[in-house]
């Protein structure tokens, strides 16, 4: 695929950062820009989440990318790396900011993703030429991108000293709306989060927090509760939509016999009902 250098000024798409005293000249793309100003939201947090961090990133990536709003990360290990799967599993549009030359996909391992966000209609974008290697100042470099390009900032986990934050000062910067996921208090990747929160950031504990400060208009998708096609398949659904997630949990609560719980598992997650998240851990896919 061809990348593009294009200028700022001729990009609907990112009229409102082109008044930045530090906003690069030129940008290279690959990919499509949307032909015009949508809601765009960035999503960024701790490369190494809780299970907390991906099952809320996931959750609110994929409502917001359904609701029409543009979903743009770092393509980083961790929150950006689920926040650009979320919003390409809802079939909304992703892009992706870059710390080094778009003619190599940095991490490696991401290579499938950076694929999957271009074929699905969205962009990888970097202010280097092709060619430039990922150094550690060039992802702070590229922080004030990510946050420039959209509407507002979603922080989701970081600890109290994450580079994470690097991307929420520049939105602050930019007169950019920060929002961020309220955390426990006793973890330290909720810390950085919850300090934003003391600073004045929005608390997101639903979509609407997010869409009615950048996108009014727009009417969350409604949720809609996925039904099983037997007795054991809606208990356990049920139980999962509740909030319940461990699953020695959901067999003592749902009251099926262990074989018929696992079989029932199993169906459930080949029909793409649910997903495992690891340890044991169920939820509504």
């Amino acid at each position: 695929m061809k990348i593009n250098r294009i200028s700022t000024e001729k990009q609907e798409f990112i009229q409102g950062c082109i008044n930045l005293d530090d906003f690069p000249k030129k940008l290279y793309i690959l990919g499509n820009l949307p032909e015009k100003r949508l809601p765009t939201i960035a999503i960024i947090g701790s490369r190494k989440p809780t299970q907390y961090g991906r099952e809320v990133t996931e959750k609110i990536a994929s409502e917001l990318a359904r609701s029409g709003v543009v979903v743009v990360s770092g393509l980083a290990l961790g929150i950006d790396s689920i926040a650009h799967r979320a919003a390409l599993e809802a079939r909304g549009i992703t892009m992706a900011v870059l710390a080094n030359g778009l003619d190599t996909v940095y991490p490696a391992s991401h290579k499938a993703l950076a694929k999957q966000i271009l074929d699905s209609g969205g962009a990888m974008i970097s202010e280097y030429e092709p060619g430039t290697p990922p150094m550690q100042y060039r992802f702070l470099e590229r922080n004030r991108i990510v946050s420039g390009i959209a509407d507002g900032v979603l922080v989701i986990e970081a600890a109290a000293r994450s580079g994470t934050l690097s991307t929420a000062a520049h939105a602050l910067r930019q007169n950019k709306e920060v929002f961020a996921i309220p955390g426990n208090i006793t973890s330290p990747q909720s810390a950085g989060c919850n300090a934003l929160i003391r600073q004045g950031a929005i608390p997101v504990t639903k979509v609407e927090d997010i869409l009615e400060v950048i996108a009014p208009s727009i009417e969350p998708e409604q949720t809609q509760f996925v039904l099983g096609d037997t007795p054991e398949e809606v208990s356990i659904l049920e139980l999962l939509q509740s909030g319940l997630r461990d699953g020695d949990e959901l067999l003592q609560q749902s009251k099926i016999n262990p074989t018929d719980f696992n079989q029932t598992l199993t169906m459930l997650e080949i029909k793409g009902m649910i997903k495992p998240l690891g340890g044991n851990q169920w939820t509504i896919r």
